[in-house]
């Protein structure tokens, strides 16, 4: 009996088979779009760097390389409130640079500031301190950031230890911008955007370690007309600080005499 289950040769059943789900058996394989998303024809997509923060969320942005001394931020929203937090992280516990930022209405005034990054690495982070029915649109980007133009630069005025100064523009000035250094003492400053009585648009309060190594510069929208400017050192005395206040763009269309029915010029002529 032995003998005779040797003598027969062993059979091999075939190999097995992989087959795709829901491809007949037997048939050629797809070819045409492997390997890539089958074109919709609605055209090519439009890249867009700024990243959706949402309602009690972080982001953070890294930059390792120490030929970056400083990037910009840009906040914005579909037209809802912005409030954040914005912090520079160089090193292990060791924020030099800190700002709570708040916005009325972060589609008509985005925020734009730049933050000054020696001595690399950096991390830029944001968090939105909102609700999660207010998400943030953010975007930090390290090239063609914005500087200080000349008449910025040269127009600086000394404000002491818990001081402000107010500084008003005409309807025509559609941005401004500021500029806060100190001799390298620390920075604490609170910048507001008025437009009426107490009524703030857009408020910023700024802390930095060293006002000379990392100086603060930020453009402001001021559509419309009765835009004031408000600076307050919330240092104490021996902490003063220059501040540079002064217009980026001028809208020459906009009218700037009285309107019927909105601000009141007092002293101005009377026509009869």
């Amino acid at each position: 009996m032995n003998a005779l289950l040797l003598a027969v040769p062993a059979l091999r059943m075939a190999p097995p088979v992989m087959q795709m789900t829901g491809a007949p058996v037997g048939s050629a394989p797809v070819t045409g779009y492997q390997g890539s998303v089958v074109p919709t024809g609605r055209g090519p997509a439009v890249t867009d760097t700024a990243i959706l923060v949402q309602g009690g969320s972080l982001r953070t942005w890294s930059y390792r390389s120490p030929a970056v001394e400083q990037v910009q931020v840009v906040l914005s929203t579909e037209g809802r409130p912005l409030d954040a937090d914005i912090e520079l992280w160089h090193g292990p516990d060791n924020t030099p640079v800190k700002m709570r930022v708040y916005v009325e209405n972060g589609q008509l005034r985005p925020f734009s500031a730049v933050i000054e990054t020696p001595r690399g690495p950096n991390t830029v982070a944001i968090r939105n301190i909102g609700q999660i029915e207010f998400p943030i649109a953010a975007n930090v980007v390290a090239d063609n950031v914005d500087n200080p133009s000349a008449d910025c630069l040269s127009s600086s005025t000394t404000i002491q230890g818990g001081a402000l100064r107010t500084y008003p523009f005409d309807p025509s000035v559609d941005s401004v911008q500021v500029l806060l250094r100190t001799d390298g003492r620390p920075l604490n400053a609170r910048i507001e955007l008025l437009q009426g009585p107490n009524n703030n648009k857009q408020v910023i309060e700024l802390y930095t370690e060293d006002g000379r190594d990392r100086p603060f510069f930020c453009l402001l929208e001021t559509p419309g007309s009765g835009n004031v400017v408000r600076v307050v050192n919330t240092a104490p005395v021996e902490f003063p600080m220059t501040c540079s206040v002064v217009p980026h763009s001028i809208n020459p269309e906009m009218s700037t005499g009285a309107v019927l029915g909105g601000d009141v010029v007092i002293g101005g002529d009377v026509g009869w």
